[in-house]
């Protein structure tokens, strides 16, 4: 592998983070909150600990976050059905609606960066980074996916 292959990769993925910050910078709220409403919706209704985890944060962290988005009107807090000392979040519609705005836009911009390249190019680049996701996700250190 070359070091002109790595430095590919390293713009790359400093593109596409570039492209999800964007995709979130005109929202009325900050960047964790978002992250914490994308965990929501990639995990459906969840215990506060798990929403933790999946962020890597503690879970008073999750508690400051959803304390705010409850306040918005973007999250609601109950207690779990079998555990009332566990506090379940779940999206609102109005949760949902920011979702679908950053995964749209998001999508858009690809869209018009992807719409440049030849067809064939696209497609083996597609191939190449499907095929880079499965290592990635089979490696312990290296699982943890971070919602942007």
């Amino acid at each position: 592998m070359s070091l002109d292959e790595i430095v590919a990769f390293e713009n790359a993925t400093r593109d596409l983070v570039g492209l999800a910050l964007r995709s979130v910078e005109d929202l009325d709220m900050s960047l964790p909150q978002v992250r914490l409403l994308l965990v929501l919706d990639d995990l459906g209704p969840s215990p506060s600990t798990r929403c933790a985890d999946a962020l890597g944060v503690v879970g008073s962290t999750v508690t400051r976050l959803a304390d705010r988005l409850v306040d918005t009107g973007h999250l609601t807090r109950a207690a779990d059905h079998d555990n009332r000392s566990v506090v379940v979040l779940r999206l609102t519609e109005a949760g949902r609606d920011v979702v679908r705005s950053v995964t749209d836009r998001r999508r858009r911009e690809l869209r018009r960066a992807l719409d440049t390249l030849d067809p064939d190019l696209r497609a083996a680049c597609a191939a190449a980074l499907r095929a880079l996701h499965d290592p990635l996700v089979r490696d312990e250190s290296a699982r943890r996916h971070l919602p942007l």
